[in-house]
Parts: C-alpha cells; sequence; structure tokens
C-alpha cells in the first residue's frame, strides 16, 4: 500500500456539505491519499462515547445521535448521518483501518446548546441568515443551488486526479463569502467555531498536525483563522449548561428532507442514496428502478421505455450545458416517456425513490433508555417491526399475539408513544377486531425517552402515567376516556385509581351535558372489558350510578329555553346516552330510560328536535305503537306548532329516511303538513328540511320521489294491507332470512 499523499502544512481541513454523496466521495478519498493520525468531526462532544456502537454491523444508517436534557427529556436535538453523509463516511473509515484511527467529535456540547434553547437569540433572530450555496451558486450564474452543486461537485464522480483540490477551492470560496458576509447572520456559529478551535489544539499537541477535521464547509474559514486561545475561552465563558444525555435513534430518508440537527435538510435523500451507492452509471441503473417501481403499479413499461429514458435524459443535459444528468433531467424524461407526461404516476416516484421510506437501525448494545430497550425487545418478541412506511395492521383479539400487539400499542398511546393509530376495520365491526396504521417516526425516539421518567417497562410506565393523569384530571369526560382507554390497554393495576377519580369527579358534578358525554365511554370500556377478559365490576357500579343521574337530570334540562345550538348538543347526548345504555346491564335501567324518553316526546316545552328524536328512539325499540306515533306527528305538525319547531321535530324523528320508505303513513302526514306551511314561514323551515332529507342515501331519496310523486295508497280493504305493511308478522315471511343470515354470521357450516 502507498504511503501518504503530500500535503500543505497544517490540520487537514475536508468542509462538506452535510448529507452530500459527493462530498462523502471526497472524503474518503482524502483520507485514503492522506491517511491521517486522528479525525475530528463536526458534532456534539458527547458523541465520542457513542462512537463504539458506530462500528457495530448492525449499526446501519440513517441513523441519528440523540441529545437530550437529562431531567426535561422533550428537550432534545438530533445530528442525522446517512450512509452518504461525509461525516459518517470519515468515521466508518476511521474505524476499518488496520489499525483504528482516533475518531473526536469537536462541536459545541450538546449540554450548552440545549440550554441555550430556552429562547430564540435576538441578535440572530434579527439578521438575515446567508445560504452559502446559493451565494456561490448565484455567482456561477446559477439560480438553482441544488442544480449548481451537482455539476461543480457531484458530477465529478470518484478517481480525481487531486482528491484535495475539490476541498482548497471550496475552502477559498468560503474563505471570500466569511470576507464579504462576516458570519452570515449564523450569530452562534461563532461560538461553536471557537470550542471546535479549542478542540484542535488539544489534536495537535498529541497528534501534532497529522489530523484531519471533517466540517460544514462554511466553517472551514474560521477554523483555520489565526486566533488566541484565551480569544476563544473568553467566548466560551459562562454558557448555560444541563445534564444530557445520549443515544443512537434509526432516522428515516424522508426525515432528512427537512432541516435537522446540522440544519441542512436536503430535498432528494433517495436520489443521493442512490448516487452514493451506484458505481456506475448512476442514471441508467435509478431508471431501471424506476421502471421495476412503476411495473409493481401495473404501468406497462418496457426496455424499450428504460433506453429512451436515458436518451432523453442525457440531451437535456446537453442542451442545458450540463456534464451529467441530474436530478431534473432524470425526472422530466421519466415525465415524458414513462409517465405519458402524468404528474400523478411521478408524484409516487419522488416519494419512493427521490426521498424514500428507508429506516435505519440500531444494535441492541448500542446506549438506549431502559424503556426503549424494553420496547425492542417487545416489538422482536411480537414480531411488530418498526416501519418508515406507512402499513395496516389487522389484529383478531382472540388470538394471543394479536391481542398482545394491541395491549402494546395501546399502551404506547398512553405514553404519548403514536406509533400506531386505529383505523375503522374493514369488513368487520365487531369488537374482536381492530385495524392499525403503524409508521415509526424518528420523533417517537423522543417520546420513549420522555415516557422514561414513568418506569422503565412499557406496562410499568403506562401504569404509572394512568394514575397520574388520572390524579390531575379537571373534568369528569377526561377520567371516563382514560378508564376505557385503560382497559383497552390492559393495565388492571391502574383501574383502582381512575375508578377513584371517576366516582370523586362524578359525584360533584352536576352539568348533564358533562355527565352524558361521560356514559358511552364508560359503557365502551365494559364491553371492551368483556372481551379483553378484563374484570371491570366495578366500572359497571360507577356507570350504572352515573346512568342513574342523567335519567333524572335530563328532561328538566331540555325545558330551560334552549337556543338552536344548545338543543341540537342536547339531541347529540341523547343519541350517545341512548346506545350506552343499551351497552349496559343494569336491573331496570332501560325501563327508567325508556321513561325518560317519554317525557321528552310529550312535553310541549322540550325543543321540537329532542322531541322528534326521543319519539323516533321509541318506536325503534318496539316501546312507541305506531298510532301513538302518527298521533305525536299529528300534534307536532299541527298548524298551531310553529314552523320552525316542527321543521326541528322531523330533523330529530327523520334522521333516517328508511322509516319513511316504509311506513306511508308517517310520510304521508310529513307531506300534508309541509304542503300546508305559509309562504312566508316556507323559507324559514327550508334550511332544516334541506339538512335533514339532503342527508339521505340516495336510493333513500329515489324512493321518497317515487311515493310522494305516487300520492297515497290506496286505502286496504277491510282485513287486507298493502304489500309489506300487514298489521302483523308474517312468520313463514320472517323465517325465509333465517338461512341467509346464518350465512352472514356463521359462514358456511360443513
Amino acid at each position: 500500500m502507498s504511503g501518504p499523499a503530500a500535503r500543505p502544512p497544517g490540520p487537514l481541513l475536508l468542509g462538506v456539505r452535510h448529507h452530500g454523496p459527493g462530498s462523502a466521495r471526497a472524503v474518503r478519498a482524502a483520507l485514503d491519499a492522506v491517511r491521517p493520525a486522528a479525525v475530528l468531526i463536526e458534532g456534539p462532544a458527547e458523541g465520542d462515547a457513542l462512537l463504539g456502537p458506530a462500528a457495530d454491523p448492525g449499526m446501519r444508517p440513517p441513523v441519528a445521535l440523540l441529545a437530550h436534557a437529562a431531567d426535561d427529556p422533550g428537550r432534545a436535538a438530533f445530528w442525522p448521518l446517512a450512509a452518504f453523509s461525509p461525516e459518517w463516511v470519515a468515521i466508518r473509515w476511521a474505524q476499518e483501518q488496520d489499525v483504528p484511527v482516533p475518531v473526536r467529535f469537536i462541536d459545541l456540547p450538546a449540554a450548552h446548546t440545549l440550554a441555550a434553547e430556552t429562547g430564540p437569540d435576538p441578535d440572530e433572530a434579527a439578521s438575515v441568515r446567508l445560504d452559502p450555496l446559493a451565494a456561490l451558486a448565484g455567482t456561477a450564474g446559477y439560480d438553482d443551488p441544488e442544480r449548481w452543486w451537482e455539476d461543480v461537485v457531484e458530477h465529478r464522480g470518484p478517481g480525481a486526479a487531486d482528491p484535495l483540490g475539490a476541498f482548497e477551492a471550496l475552502g477559498e470560496a468560503m474563505g471570500a463569502l466569511r470576507e464579504a458576509y462576516g458570519d452570515g447572520g449564523h450569530a452562534r456559529d461563532r461560538v461553536r467555531e471557537a470550542y471546535m478551535r479549542q478542540r484542535m489544539r488539544a489534536a495537535r499537541r498529541e497528534f501534532g498536525d497529522a489530523y484531519a477535521v471533517v466540517c460544514g464547509a462554511w466553517h472551514v474559514p474560521a477554523l483555520a483563522a489565526r486566533t488566541t486561545a484565551a480569544a476563544d475561552k473568553a467566548l466560551l465563558t459562562g454558557l448555560p449548561k444541563v445534564k444530557v444525555e445520549t443515544a443512537w435513534v434509526p432516522w428515516t430518508h424522508r426525515r432528512l428532507a427537512r432541516a435537522g440537527g446540522y440544519g441542512a435538510g436536503i430535498t432528494s435523500p433517495g436520489w443521493y442514496a442512490h448516487l452514493f451507492a451506484a458505481p456506475d452509471r448512476p442514471v441508467e441503473r435509478w431508471l431501471t428502478e424506476v421502471a421495476g417501481l412503476l411495473r409493481a403499479e401495473d404501468r406497462q413499461v418496457s426496455p424499450a421505455h428504460v433506453i429512451e429514458a436515458v436518451r432523453l435524459a442525457g440531451t437535456l443535459a446537453a442542451l442545458r450545458g450540463r456534464p451529467l444528468p441530474g436530478l431534473t433531467e432524470t425526472l422530466e424524461a421519466v415525465r415524458a416517456v414513462m409517465c405519458d407526461g402524468s404528474d400523478v404516476p411521478l408524484a409516487l416516484i419522488e416519494d419512493r425513490l427521490v426521498v424514500g421510506d428507508v429506516l435505519g437501525e440500531v444494535p441492541d448494545g448500542a446506549p438506549a433508555v431502559p424503556l426503549q430497550r424494553d420496547l425492542t425487545r417487545r416489538q422482536r418478541s411480537l414480531r411488530l417491526r418498526a416501519e418508515a412506511q406507512e402499513r395496516e395492521l389487522e389484529l383478531d383479539l382472540r388470538k394471543d399475539t394479536d391481542a398482545a400487539k394491541s395491549l402494546l400499542l395501546h399502551r404506547l398511546r398512553l405514553l404519548g408513544i403514536d406509533w400506531g393509530t386505529p383505523a375503522a376495520s374493514r369488513g368487520s365491526t365487531g369488537t374482536f377486531r381492530e385495524t392499525w396504521r403503524l409508521r415509526w417516526e424518528p420523533e417517537l425516539s423522543v417520546r420513549v425517552a420522555e415516557a422514561g421518567i414513568w418506569g422503565t417497562t412499557v406496562p410499568a410506565a403506562a401504569t404509572a402515567k394512568v394514575e397520574s393523569d388520572a390524579a390531575g384530571a379537571v373534568e369528569l369526560g377526561e377520567v371516563t376516556a382514560l378508564a376505557e382507554r385503560c382497559l383497552l390497554a390492559g393495565l388492571s393495576d391502574a383501574l383502582p385509581a381512575v375508578l377513584r377519580a371517576l366516582a370523586d369527579r362524578a359525584a360533584l358534578d352536576t352539568d348533564v351535558a358533562r355527565l352524558a358525554r361521560a356514559l358511552p365511554a364508560l359503557a365502551r370500556a365494559l364491553r371492551y372489558g368483556d372481551v379483553r377478559g378484563t374484570d371491570a365490576s366495578a366500572l359497571a357500579t360507577v356507570a350504572g350510578g352515573l346512568a342513574e343521574r342523567i335519567c333524572v337530570a335530563l328532561p328538566p334540562a331540555c325545558t330551560a329555553g334552549l337556543d338552536a345550538e344548545a338543543a341540537a348538543e342536547l339531541r347529540g347526548h341523547v343519541d350517545a346516552v341512548h346506545g350506552a345504555i343499551g351497552l349496559l346491564e343494569g336491573e331496570g335501567l332501560r325501563e327508567r330510560w325508556a321513561a325518560v324518553l317519554r317525557v321528552l316526546a310529550g312535553r310541549d316545552r322540550v325543543p321540537g328536535p329532542i322531541r322528534g328524536r326521543a319519539a323516533r328512539l321509541l318506536l325503534d325499540e318496539g316501546r312507541l305503537p305506531a298510532d301513538e306515533t302518527a298521533r305525536l306527528m299529528g300534534l307536532a305538525l299541527s298548524p298551531a306548532a310553529p314552523p320552525p319547531d316542527a321543521a326541528g321535530w322531523i330533523e330529530g324523528f327523520a334522521a333516517d329516511g328508511t322509516l319513511l320508505v316504509h311506513d306511508e303513513r308517517l310520510l304521508e302526514l310529513i307531506d300534508t303538513w309541509l304542503a300546508g306551511v305559509p309562504e312566508q314561514a316556507f323559507t324559514d323551515v327550508l334550511p332544516l328540511l334541506r339538512r335533514t332529507f339532503g342527508a339521505y342515501e340516495p336510493g333513500v331519496k329515489r324512493s321518497l320521489g317515487e311515493l310522494v310523486r305516487r300520492g297515497p295508497s290506496p286505502k286496504p280493504a277491510p282485513g287486507g294491507a298493502p304489500e309489506g305493511f300487514a298489521p302483523a308478522l308474517d312468520p313463514a315471511r320472517a323465517d325465509a332470512v333465517l338461512p341467509v343470515l346464518g350465512l352472514l354470521l356463521c359462514g358456511p357450516q360443513p
């Protein structure tokens, strides 16, 4: 192996663009040529303790160095690294040598950075921040910094004659910018650069000048400047400081597309990863990947399309005077040749290949908070892999493994770690099925660190968090929602504390609206407790007492001169309580609720929407005879009733138009009333009627229109009835549906 190449005196300053594949290739070539005795890298000084795990084969970028305040994990910062990041390449180069080369992080410690993030720097906020790449691109006559960077760096390719020439040229350009613009509005950089110079002085005492520094190109002039140690020390004196903890966490390409710890978001991480990994002919290889993606989406793409797209991209680059096709030319060729000029498939390509959903991996041996280690163990045990791309997970709670997955996801949500979001199940509404949308975002690692204050395992942390939330809840609805989530998460140890808080607040709350909002969550919790085998008998007692109080307080609350908005809100509460009581099993509770509905349906002072809804609920339950229903409707729609109140009654009663299709007597009553509404009042009731009938399904509206156009059916002969409207049930016709119902519920039997 040849010896180190000759280089200028002094340390080797390698100015790079963070997350730049061209910079990464150039850094490796420079290190191979010079072979320094040590490598210093821009990054928080606490990261030195994490460099050992970086050599583990299980560490697969993109990853990020996470630092957070020990007493406030929410105050955190990330320093992301991709496979094509120059800093990562330098770390791995040093670790892969026959005699490993020392690596040090030299940026300002996160202990100072996080302490200073309590508020914006007024000097920096008032200044105009310079984008160095944009300034250099503009000087070169480019209007796009990304295109300029591709032309001068990315398209240089490996094997350049002088591996240090690009760094020297870029350092000179940045020096000119620093002379013209000073710190360019980056006031805090002065402190960071002072600390980096101090670390460089320490390295010089240990290695002489035989070390290399890999940092943002913007910092190179400041690190090469001659300053005194005393001046740098003065800049660093008195900096605020907090205790911090650090760890490696997985990162994603999608998150690299935003500004990270380096403040260096890139727009096309997937494209950059391809440029870095492709051994040759990057455009041809990438267009082949594009064709594979489109073919997987059932689009007709052939090898001829790939060949033509390569030719078109090359022609566009030549016309624009570019050395090689860049991302712009490549995407334009894809749109024209493979997408038939459409932006719809192009958006898929940009999402999957230009940005991408690659998620890094961190080995188990890397430093992590205890809660993260427990979560990782549970994920592996349940085969529940964290992925950056969103996916749906269907669970059958009757299966032990699926039930365990559900418990884990619910417990994480209680801890504020929303890895999974509940979704509507497709094809089934049974309580034994759950559907989740899973997507792991890097920010969730911070949430795990924050949740670590509650315990070292997921169940223990979730239990402690629930108990704390129950004690601090202000409204009754918060506690009932917490009780429901507690049962869904199987946290039986936390349930006593939640029930105590629930009983205390229920005893003091006199607002019927709040009581009504609280009951449905309790009823659902009881139902799910049964499904999951959780003992919720104590919860049933509280729910029964709450329902009794609602039965007593609701009628007076509905007669207190409510306006339209308040009446609509209470009508919604009546619906919710009706559904909840249907799930409860208290002795005589349903009869008491039916009595409340009868009071609401027959009391004139109750607003029309609530009276109409109460009548409809009683009718649906079979507790209100059809003749009595017709009588109540006739009273509500009589000429003496104000038209707005009558329209409100219809809105509450006829929320589902199917009843009107099958009961022509009720439809005739509404039709007769509507035809008799005075012209001057019609415009007042029209919005209510339009809202009511406009919500019907198209088929229902069409059937109602046919019935109204046809007019009333002829009166049946004595003892007879129109088809489908016999006065009593026909057992033979009813029994005919049983075989089909059995197939729907149980499936074919052997």
